[in-house]
């Protein structure tokens, strides 16, 4: 397996070539101000270019550096949280609807890849659902009803997946999916965007989100953005305190890229369906097939295990793909799962009516970012969307009141941290690439050391207080409450927060 620095590459972030663009510099007043380049907000930003507004997209890293450069790609009407739960909590015409805005994303990714002439692999395949060996075959029959319910109505029951080294049993079979290279198409998207007057600032951090009659954006160098719409597209809001926050939760889902002969693997999506659920997909990269696996999810912050995970999730391919070569590449990235399943589109609660936001991609934010794009469109537009109901981020959704109410209890149970000893007594225990909290007198502090020396930084999660946690797969400080994520230096990559750890 290659080193830490090489193995939480991404197979995308290795193959791609982002366009890089320049700082925000001075004052700009535009029509709609996105903040975050990844899916959600580039494709918002094209199709409103598109239509003639003027729109300026921030962001406080490189094009497709959160998660978007993170995921494994699958483009999918195959719902991971399956159609049948999606009734128990939306009934069956909202299960029919999010069958349709996800078949939609597709079909909008396929038309923007034809219009726009960009070159990211795009392919039509079919996708497979199965359940583990010795297993009942019932969540198979009841997935399959409530798909056809939902409008899917080609979805159809195999004898097997088509892995020629291993017999999955029944399968079900979700023609029409499709899968590509998410940063090769952010890349043709951000072009495109720029072709029809779009202005992109990376490297610029927004630090206050302000809506109403004087909606502004200011940034971390000093520069406003002022603007009639904003459109928070972060993976995660970082204008919010607490509203959105407490309707999803933060996960961590490892990923493995694993070289395998050509055309030994069908070229299809295949998912299972333990919870949590493997899912494998193969890419293309410089001549080169890759097999792609993910799975071994776990609440962010909560857990330091990514090697074991890792190595549960190489020993689960082997086992089914005996063709494998060595790991090439593993990462992490991080899922927001609604309690209620779905994303949460449209206007922000408690907020003014002209601040949008997209979040709460449940493991699909390829389809999610997508759907994001067409319904914030329509209405900062002005037009009416059939899914605004569905996605609106203000909803409340009764019959997934027990995961909120568990979610919400199991970060409450966080803020003990404060009361509990360090993880280390003196930095001498520390080797170098290591990090842990440790007690100095009522205070935790994030100890890191690197070759340089021992870095000392406050254990408290800016965004709303909770202590930090090592990760020592992806060398980050990882909050368990929300998921702001930062670096082992304390800079901040991942919202909630928008700003630092400070300096112990």
């Amino acid at each position: 397996m290659k080193d830490d620095a090489q193995a939480t590459t991404s197979v995308w972030m290795a193959t791609a070539n982002t366009p890089s663009q320049a700082r925000l510099r001075e004052n700009i007043r535009t029509d709609v101000c996105i903040i975050g380049a990844g899916i959600a907000g580039m494709t918002t930003a094209y199709l409103l270019a598109k239509e003639g507004r003027s729109v300026v997209v921030l962001d406080d890293g490189p094009i497709g550096g959160g998660m978007t450069g993170r995921t494994t790609a699958h483009l999918t009407n195959a719902f991971d949280d399956r159609y049948v739960e999606m009734e128990k909590l939306h009934g069956e015409d909202g299960a029919r609807l999010i069958a349709d805005s996800h078949t939609a994303a597709i079909d909008k990714v396929e038309q923007i890849v034809r219009e726009e002439h960009i070159e990211c692999g795009f392919e039509r395949v079919d996708g497979f659902l199965f359940a583990p060996p010795n297993e009942s075959r019932d969540v198979l029959d009841d997935e399959l009803k409530a798909s056809h319910r939902a409008g899917l109505v080609d979805v159809e029951m195999v004898q097997r997946a088509p892995i020629e080294s291993f017999d999955t049993g029944p399968a079900l079979r979700f023609p029409r999916q499709a899968q590509f290279h998410p940063l090769d198409y952010l890349t043709g998207l951000t072009r495109a965007f720029k072709r029809y007057g779009g202005q992109i600032c990376s490297e610029t951090r927004a630090t206050t989100i302000t809506g109403g009659s004087e909606a502004q954006v200011e940034t971390d160098l000093g520069p406003v953005v002022r603007c009639d719409a904003i459109v928070v597209a972060t993976n995660t809001p970082v204008n919010d305190r607490v509203a959105i926050h407490t309707k999803q939760a933060p996960y961590v889902t490892y990923v493995i890229g694993m070289e395998v002969p050509k055309g030994s693997v069908t070229r299809a999506l295949f998912w299972d369906t333990p919870d949590p659920y493997h899912y494998v997909r193969l890419q293309s990269a410089d001549g080169n097939d890759i097999l792609i696996v993910g799975g071994e999810d776990h609440k962010t912050g909560q857990e330091n295990d990514g090697r074991e995970r890792l190595g549960r999730l190489e020993q689960w391919t082997r086992e089914r793909f005996p063709q494998v070569g060595e790991v090439e590449f593993r990462w992490s990235g991080q899922v927001m799962e609604p309690v209620d399943g779905i994303a949460f589109i449209g206007r922000n609660p408690l907020d003014d009516d002209n601040v949008f936001i997209a979040t709460g991609d449940s493991g699909q934010g390829m389809t999610h970012g997508t759907i994001a794009g067409m319904l914030l469109t329509d209405l900062l537009q002005g037009r009416k969307n059939r899914w605004e109901d569905l996605y609106s981020p203000s909803r409340i959704t009764l019959r997934a009141m027990g995961e909120y109410a568990g979610e919400n209890i199991n970060v409450a149970g966080q803020f003990t941290d404060y009361l509990t000893p360090g993880e280390i007594k003196s930095v001498d225990e520390l080797k170098p690439g290591q990090g842990a909290i440790m007690r100095d007198g009522l205070s935790k502090v994030a100890v890191f050391r690197d070759e340089g020396g021992v870095h000392k930084l406050s254990a408290v999660c800016p965004h709303l207080g909770c202590i930090v946690a090592w990760n020592s797969t992806e060398k980050t400080w990882d909050c368990p409450c929300h998921g702001s994520k930062y670096r082992a230096d304390g800079r901040v990559y991942q919202g909630p927060a928008i700003s630092d750890l400070s300096k112990a």
